[in-house]
C-alpha cells in the first residue's frame, strides 16, 4: 500500500485526463505528475522542504485542487478559506508558523497584506491554459529533470485546523501515510476506477472536499472536475458539461439540488450516476429517499472528521446493505463506542464514539493537554455519541457538546430533526439548545419550508408533541427563508442561539 503522494498519484495513466473544469481543457495525469515536480523543485529552489508549511489562499477551481496536491506531495500544505477577514488570516498564519502563501497573481486577499505584515514570503500563481495548470512567478524551477524533493511517508503533508466553536482552534498535522491511506479508504469504499468522473462542488479548504472530493479519485486514475464551488443553479449545467458518474456533498448542498431536481430530470437521465455520497453531518432519511427516487443511484453516507483525515465510517456500495439514518460500517480505521471510564461497550449501547488506525493523526501540535484529552488506551476520542449495531453499523446520536442538557433530561437534536423533517411541509430543518434561566438548557429549531407550503410554529409543535414526549418539544420554533451556515455549508447547532439572538 501507497504510504506517499509520489506512489498514490502514479496511477492514473499518462494521457487520462485528471483534472478537468468548465469551458477549459483537461490536464492529464502525466501532466499533473510534471506539474507536481516543477512546483517542488520551484520551492525546494527558494528554501522550502518538507515539512515547511505553505499556506494556499486560491479560489475554488482545478487550480487550488492542483496547489494542493503538489504542495502535499512534498512541503506541509495549509490551505485556507479564502474568505476569511484580515484578523483571522493574521491568526492562522502566525499559528501555522507559514514559510510562505500562495495566492493567485494580483490577489485582492487580505491575507496578502497579512502574510507582508508578518514577513512570509508571498508567491504568486499564473493559471495555465489547461484546467489545473499553473507556474509560480518568479520561481524557476532547480535543474529540470528530477531536482524536486519529495516528503517521506512520516512528513507533514497538510495542517489543518479544528473548527473550534468554543476554544481556540487546534492545529491538526497529517502526514504523508494518513493521506495515502485516507485515500486508498474511500477508493476502496467507492470502488473507484479509471472510468469515473467525479463533479466537485465542495470547498477545497476543507478536508472533505480535498480528501474525497480531489485526492481519492486521482489516486484511483479517475477524473475530477472542478466546479468555483457549489451554486445550486448551475449544478445541472455542469453535470451535462461534466457527464459525472458521481459527485459527494453536504446534506445542505443535496437539499438545495433536489430542490431543482425535478426541472432537470433530462440532465439526470443523461448522465445516470453510478451513487451519490454525503458526509460531514446528518442526512435526513427522508432526503435520502428523495434523491435516491430522483437520480435512480444510491446515496453513500459517510461519517469523517479532520483528525481522522476525513472518511472514518460509510454505507457501502449496493449490493451490500445501506441503512438510512445510519453513518455505515467502520471504513478504514477501527471504529468502537467507549464507556465513560476506557471501557469498550457491546453493540447497541450508546457512549462515545472512538477509532485508531493509519489515516488517524498522531496528535495535536504542541498541545499537550488536548492530546491527553484526546487520546484514551490508544484511542482517538471524535466527540461523538452513538452507537453500534450487531451488524457493525454506526448510528450517531449526536455531538457529545450539542446534546441538549434540558433540566436534567437529554434531548438528541437530531432525534427532533428527523421528526419535523416528517412534516409535509418542511425542507430543512436544525435543533439546537438555547439558553434558559431555570432548566440550563431549552430546546429550539430554525425551520425552512418547501417553496408554496405554509406552516406556523404551533402545527409543528403540535406535530412534534405526537411524536415524542413532551420535554423533546422545541419551545421556540423560528421559520426562515434560510439556514445560517458554517463555511463549509454545514449546519452548526453550537453558537446558533446566539447567532439568532436567543441566547439572552
Amino acid at each position: 500500500m501507497s504510504t506517499t503522494l509520489k506512489d498514490l498519484l502514479a496511477a492514473g495513466a499518462d494521457d487520462a485526463p485528471a483534472i478537468a473544469a468548465p469551458g477549459r481543457a483537461p490536464l492529464s495525469h502525466g501532466a499533473l505528475r510534471r506539474l507536481i515536480a516543477a512546483t517542488l523543485s520551484a520551492l525546494n529552489g527558494q528554501g522550502i522542504v518538507s515539512n515547511d508549511r505553505v499556506a494556499i489562499v486560491l479560489p475554488n477551481g482545478p487550480e487550488m485542487a492542483s496547489c494542493f496536491i503538489a504542495c502535499a506531495s512534498g512541503v506541509a500544505s495549509a490551505p485556507l478559506n479564502p474568505a476569511y477577514r484580515a484578523d483571522e488570516f493574521e491568526f492562522y498564519l502566525s499559528d501555522l508558523r507559514a514559510k510562505a502563501l500562495i495566492v493567485e497573481q494580483g490577489s485582492p486577499s487580505p491575507a496578502v497584506d497579512v502574510a507582508r505584515k508578518l514577513g512570509v514570503r508571498v508567491i504568486e500563481l499564473l493559471p495555465g491554459e489547461a484546467a489545473g495548470s499553473f507556474s509560480l512567478a518568479g520561481l524557476a524551477g532547480q535543474a529540470a529533470g528530477g531536482a524536486a524533493a519529495y516528503a517521506q511517508a512520516d512528513d507533514v503533508s497538510m495542517v489543518l485546523h479544528t473548527s473550534g466553536t468554543t476554544s481556540r482552534p487546534k492545529i491538526v498535522p497529517l502526514s504523508q501515510a494518513n493521506l495515502a491511506a485516507s485515500a486508498a479508504n474511500i477508493g476502496r469504499t467507492l470502488a473507484f476506477t479509471a472510468a469515473d468522473r467525479g463533479l466537485n462542488i465542495m470547498p477545497l479548504f476543507h478536508i472533505h472536499g480535498l480528501i474525497a472530493g480531489v485526492l481519492a479519485p486521482l489516486a484511483a486514475g479517475s477524473q475530477v472536475f472542478c466546479t468555483p464551488g457549489f451554486n445550486a443553479l448551475k449544478f445541472f449545467a455542469w453535470m451535462d458539461e461534466a457527464a459525472p458518474t458521481w459527485y459527494t456533498a453536504v446534506p445542505t448542498m443535496h437539499q438545495a439540488i433536489v430542490a431543482r431536481a425535478a426541472k432537470n430530470r433530462e440532465v439526470i437521465a443523461r448522465h445516470p450516476l453510478r451513487f451519490i455520497r454525503s458526509s460531514s453531518s446528518s442526512m435526513p432519511p427522508q432526503v435520502i429517499a428523495e434523491l435516491e427516487a430522483i437520480f435512480g443511484a444510491p446515496l453513500i453516507e459517510a461519517y469523517g472528521m479532520t483528525e481522522a483525515t476525513h472518511q472514518m465510517c460509510s454505507n457501502p456500495l449496493p449490493p451490500r446493505v445501506r441503512k438510512p439514518g445510519s453513518v455505515g460500517l467502520a471504513a478504514g480505521p477501527e471504529v468502537a463506542v467507549m464507556a465513560d471510564d476506557g471501557t469498550l461497550l457491546q453493540p447497541d449501547e450508546v457512549g462515545e464514539v472512538v477509532i485508531r488506525g493509519a489515516n488517524v493523526t498522531r496528535g495535536y501540535e504542541n498541545n499537550d493537554a488536548a492530546n491527553a484529552e484526546a487520546y484514551v488506551n490508544g484511542w482517538f476520542r471524535t466527540g461523538d455519541q452513538g452507537r453500534l449495531d450487531a451488524d457493525g453499523y454506526l448510528s450517531l446520536t449526536g455531538r457529545l457538546k450539542e446534546i441538549i442538557n434540558r433540566g436534567g433530561e437529554k434531548v438528541s437534536p437530531r432525534e427532533v430533526d428527523e421528526i419535523l423533517m416528517d412534516h409535509p411541509a418542511v425542507a430543512q430543518v436544525v435543533c439546537f439548545g438555547m439558553p434558559h434561566a431555570k432548566l440550563g438548557e431549552e430546546v429550539a429549531a430554525c425551520v425552512v419550508l418547501r417553496e408554496g407550503m405554509s406552516c406556523g410554529e404551533r402545527e409543528l409543535q403540535a406535530f412534534v408533541s405526537a411524536r415524542a414526549a413532551e420535554f423533546k418539544v422545541p419551545k421556540k420554533i423560528l421559520i426562515m427563508d434560510e439556514i445560517p451556515k458554517g463555511a463549509t455549508g454545514k449546519l452548526q447547532r453550537i453558537g446558533l442561539a446566539a447567532k439568532l439572538g436567543l441566547a439572552g
